[in-house]
């Protein structure tokens, strides 16, 4: 059932339901909402999306009723709002699942498929929409992974220049916010950015809102409308899963960053910008070509920056610093409080492993959070988690073999070479300090020409 009282978005979503199977019932207004769970139509109900524009601030109270009157249907909530507030009220209140609008057709669809899916209990970790706004700092990327703080000293280094880059890592593993803090640490921080997901815009508006369009350019085209390429002349234009983009778009800007001139779609003439580019993949870029899913052109435009975010069961052991930190930011969100994690929670958090990345762990938390009633997040906070895994033991010793995100020994159980540990170390310093060498000097007690000629000897780039 869609609680909806706008035909146009009604089709729409009935439209993208339909295309994964599903038949949508509409209702306009509450009152026929509670009216259709009656009905022989009613009662096969799988799940609920309801606007919440169309209760307005009784939203949550209507969540509560069709949730007493049918305790097992899933409810979701679409909003303009992307207040943690709302969102805390309206899981208290019922909802499974809380979307931002502009909602893109996949993360609906995932949306439906998480809250539906019973067979087991992993289906139902997928991650929520993002409640917290995201800092833009390189500090608020925490980890001591070896991988992750080289990816982050070349992302560092990266951010300093004004050649593109790709940033490679599977869905949910931080790239966006990697995306934004090269941006703030670029020289290009003041400029215009505009940052588009290419999987949330329609695929016959995409061309038009990177390139732009002239009047009557198209049916329907009633206004100029500029293109984002234009919009971020001097500054940066940022893409998420750029691999989304049809082939056709993909040569379209591999022209536009070799003649550096853009045209919008119906212009007799085109205009000069200078454009930074920055993407993202849950691919190999590499892979993508070879494969023939990734126009070769466009790939060597982007250059040979290519930054690689491990994915978070390759770095369980930033999970306990992960946990705390969203636990802080969580607490600071209105209608939430400071939590605690006991070692048994952590132990499961850590046993668990995270399809979903460093973002399905920060919805889980905040999930955890919500329903708390005491001070401390337990193993009983997750009880997908403690279904799906069983009793997980906490092993004080679990971490013996790992440094501060340096591994100590190889897996045969032998110490590394002392050259590997030490070239790790310099890497986590230079990551940490993101790239400041004064300081990476400084902190490990050696002096910038000795530092120096360790890179050197060591054969470690210091964006590495």
């Amino acid at each position: 059932m869609l609680i909806d009282d706008e035909p146009a978005q009604s089709r729409l979503i009935s439209a993208i339901a339909a295309r994964d199977g599903w038949r949508t019932i509409v209702a306009s207004d509450a009152e026929t909402a509670i009216a259709m769970l009656g009905t022989r139509e009613g009662m096969q109900l799988s799940a609920i999306l309801l606007d919440q524009w169309v209760p307005g601030d009784d939203a949550c109270s209507l969540i509560a009723e069709l949730k007493q009157r049918r305790p097992a249907l899933p409810i979701l909530m679409l909003t303009t709002s992307a207040s943690p507030l709302l969102a805390v009220e309206a899981m208290r209140a019922g909802a499974s699942d809380y979307l931002v609008k502009p909602v893109s057709p996949d993360r609906l669809m995932e949306a439906l498929r998480t809250v539906t899916t019973r067979e087991a209990p992993r289906d139902e970790l997928a991650p929520l929409t993002e409640k917290m706004s995201a800092s833009l700092d390189f500090d608020a990327m925490i980890g001591t992974a070896p991988k992750f703080r080289t990816a982050l000293a070349k992302a560092a280094k990266a951010a300093r220049g004004h050649g593109h880059a790709v940033i490679e890592g599977e869905s949910g593993t931080g790239k966006e916010m990697l995306l934004r803090a090269m941006h703030a640490a670029s020289p290009r921080a003041k400029e215009s950015l505009r940052f588009i997901n290419v999987a949330s815009v329609p695929p016959n508006s995409i061309e038009s809102v990177l390139f732009g369009h002239e009047p009557n350019a198209f049916p329907g085209a009633f206004d100029r409308q500029i293109g984002a390429l234009q919009h971020c002349d001097g500054g940066t234009l940022v893409l998420d899963e750029v691999e989304r983009l049809t082939p056709h778009l993909q040569t379209r800007l591999a022209d536009v960053f070799e003649t550096g001139i853009v045209r919008p779609i119906g212009a007799k003439h085109g205009f000069r910008v200078d454009v930074r580019l920055l993407v993202s993949t849950n691919m190999e870029l590499d892979t993508l070509v070879k494969g023939g899913q990734f126009e070769e052109a466009l790939a060597k435009k982007l250059g040979a920056t290519r930054i690689a975010l491990p994915p978070l069961r390759e770095r369980t052991g930033d999970i306990p610093a992960l946990t705390r930190h969203f636990l802080g930011r969580i607490g600071e969100q209105p209608g939430l409080k400071h939590l605690s994690v006991s070692d048994s929670a952590l132990a499961l958090l850590a046993a668990y492993d995270w399809p979903g990345n460093v973002r399905q762990l920060q919805s889980v938390l905040f999930r955890a959070a919500v329903y708390c009633e005491g001070n401390t997040l337990t193993a009983e906070s997750f009880p997908q988690l403690s279904e799906l895994l069983g009793d997980v033991e906490s092993d004080p010793h679990s971490n013996a073999h790992e440094g501060v995100g340096v591994m100590l020994y190889t897996e045969d159980g032998n110490l590394r070479p002392l050259e590997e540990i030490e070239a790790d170390v310099i890497r986590l310093a230079i990551g940490h300090y993101r790239g400041r060498m004064t300081e990476v000097a400084r902190r490990l007690g050696i002096g910038r020409s000795t530092l120096y000629r360790k890179l050197s000897d060591l054969g470690i780039d210091n964006a590495a």
